[in-house]
This record gives C-alpha cells, sequence and structure tokens, in this order.
C-alpha cells in the first residue's frame, strides 16, 4: 500500500510540473500586449513601457515562469493586471461560490444517477431499464445551458420559485444561498447523472454475471441480496473514476452556466480575465484547477485501494 501510494504521489507532482509548463507557454503565445490592451488603442509607448517594466513584462520568459512558479510554491498567485489586487485575493472570494455549486451539483447527480441505475440494472430489458435509459439519453443529449435557460423561464419567471440570477451572499444566511445554487447546481447534474446512471448500470450487470455472484446465487441468496452485498461493491469501482472526473468538470466547467444565472464565481473570473487580457489571473486559475483535478484523482486512487484489496498488496 505504501509503494502504490508513494507511486500516486509522484504522478501527482509530476503532473503539476508538466500542466505549469504547458500552461505558461500556451499563455505566452496568446496574441497582443497585455500593457498595450489596458493602457488603450492611443496610449504613449513610453507609458505602455513603463507599465511593461512595472508588470514584469520585460523580463525573459524563463526568468517569468521561474517567478511564477516560485509564487505558486509560497502561495504567491501574484497582482492582477486590472483590479490591481492580489490574485490569491479574488480566487479565494470567487471560489466560495464556484466550490459550494460543484459540490451541491455533485451530491445531486450522485443521489440521482446511483439508485436509478441500481434500478435499471436489477430490471434488465424491462420497462423500467428502458424507460430510465431512455431519460439518461434525453439528459446527455440536452445541453446543460440550455436547460438551465429552460429552469429559468419555469421556475424564475413563470412559478417564481427562484431567483433569474445572482446570489446574494452567504451573509444574507445559508438557505438563501443554497437556494440561489440550486438551479444552477440542478443544471450542471443532470448531464452528469445521466452519464453516472449509464456507468453505474454497465458495471453492475457485469458484476452480476461474475462467478462469486453465481456462487452467492446457488447458496441460497436471492438476486437483491447478491446485489447489495456482493455486486455493488465492486461495480463501483468504475463508478467512483466517473464521480472524480465529474468534479473536476464541474469546478472547471461552469462558466457557460455561471455566466447564464450571473454567478460571480471562478468561471466569470476567467471568463472576464480573458476578454481583459489579464494573463496572470487566467494562468493562476487554470493551475489551481489543474491541481483541482490533480488532487480529486489522486483522492480516486486511493479510493480505488480502499475498494479493491489487489491495490493494497501491490497487486
Amino acid at each position: 500500500m505504501l509503494t502504490y501510494l508513494l507511486q500516486r504521489l509522484a504522478s501527482l507532482v509530476l503532473t503539476l510540473a508538466a500542466a505549469t509548463i504547458v500552461i505558461f507557454v500556451m499563455i505566452e503565445m496568446v496574441p497582443g500586449d497585455p500593457a498595450a490592451f489596458m493602457m488603450g488603442m492611443n496610449a504613449d509607448p513610453e507609458a505602455v513601457g513603463a507599465l511593461r517594466d512595472q508588470l514584469g513584462l520585460d523580463q525573459p520568459a524563463a526568468v517569468r515562469y521561474l517567478d511564477w512558479v516560485k509564487g505558486l510554491v509560497a502561495g504567491d498567485f501574484g497582482v492582477s493586471y486590472t483590479y490591481k489586487v492580489p490574485v490569491f485575493e479574488l480566487i479565494a472570494d470567487r471560489i466560495g461560490i464556484s466550490l459550494p455549486l460543484t459540490l451541491y451539483a455533485l451530491v445531486l447527480s450522485t443521489l440521482i444517477a446511483i439508485p436509478a441505475g441500481v434500478f435499471a440494472a436489477s430490471r434488465r430489458n424491462g420497462a423500467a431499464d428502458v424507460s430510465v435509459m431512455g431519460v439518461t439519453q434525453l439528459g446527455i443529449a440536452i445541453p446543460n445551458f440550455w436547460f438551465a435557460m429552460l429552469l429559468v423561464f419555469v421556475f424564475a419567471i413563470t412559478l417564481r420559485w427562484f431567483s433569474a440570477g445572482g446570489f446574494p451572499g452567504w451573509d444574507a444566511g445559508f438557505l438563501p444561498a443554497m437556494k440561489a445554487l440550486t438551479l444552477p447546481a440542478i443544471a450542471l447534474a443532470l448531464p452528469q447523472a445521466s452519464i453516472l446512471a449509464r456507468v453505474m448500470r454497465s458495471a453492475l450487470i457485469d458484476t452480476m454475471g461474475e462467478d462469486y455472484v453465481r456462487t452467492a446465487r446457488a447458496k441460497g441468496l436471492t438476486a437483491r441480496q447478491a446485489l447489495w452485498r456482493h455486486a455493488l461493491r465492486n461495480a463501483l469501482i468504475p463508478v467512483l473514476t466517473i464521480i472524480g472526473l465529474q468534479f473536476s468538470f464541474l469546478l472547471a466547467g461552469a462558466i457557460i452556466i455561471e455566466n447564464v444565472f450571473f454567478l460571480p464565481g471562478l468561471g466569470r473570473l476567467v471568463f472576464q480575465a480573458i476578454t481583459q487580457r489579464d494573463l496572470i489571473v487566467v494562468k493562476s486559475v487554470v493551475i489551481l484547477l489543474v491541481f483541482a483535478v490533480t488532487v480529486v484523482t489522486f483522492l480516486v486512487d486511493m479510493a480505488y485501494a480502499a475498494v479493491d484489496p489487489r491495490l493494497r498488496r501491490g497487486g
């Protein structure tokens, strides 16, 4: 188990190191000068040059990369070109919305998908199975931004149960804040729940055909007992993979939903930073999202080891 843990940690560190290089090079390849963009089209060249010197943009790329990485290791993400405040403060303000939204959507997705997948697998090829799989296919096919607008039209404009957008802040109370995140979380959770339910069904059907399950049935267990006592645990391995990937996708891919609902989260921060050419914010947020992806992947690997004893034995 210790060897497996060290291997996963080494993989995590190498992934992050490679990600910093890729992100920096890609940002450097973006055309245009942030200083000239900030000063405007008719800015004095000397003023643009002074701003470049102030922002450190006149340094060689290798020096700027090393300074950026040193800052990341020390917890210093730099200062925003546009807002003139530390990037860490911007991220800290926005992640207080994006992270709860992601967790909310992930919980909804899991609570919907696993029972639906188990229900469909236990009634394989029946009317219930066909119905569940048809609904999940529809959930995958519907774009989440279109579904988000449909939710706004029905529940915000027509029924007036929820607001059409915005976020009151956590100072307004837990329930009002969660109510503001409910429609965005549902819009994010629907396609992910559809994917997860199909994976849960397929994995459970495959597991129910294994020899140890047939042996358990031969010893007198009913199909339901064999499913819950033996098959479900082993069928969770691919499901854990999808849940880990979904967390990363929801955290990094909520840009459209946050813009639909006017949520001041990380998605809108990245979108605004790109339009304003605030490249230090873009780099910092992207590497933070990469870090989240790699950490979640590491935790999923640890969950594998908890579920599969062969990994704990080094198998």
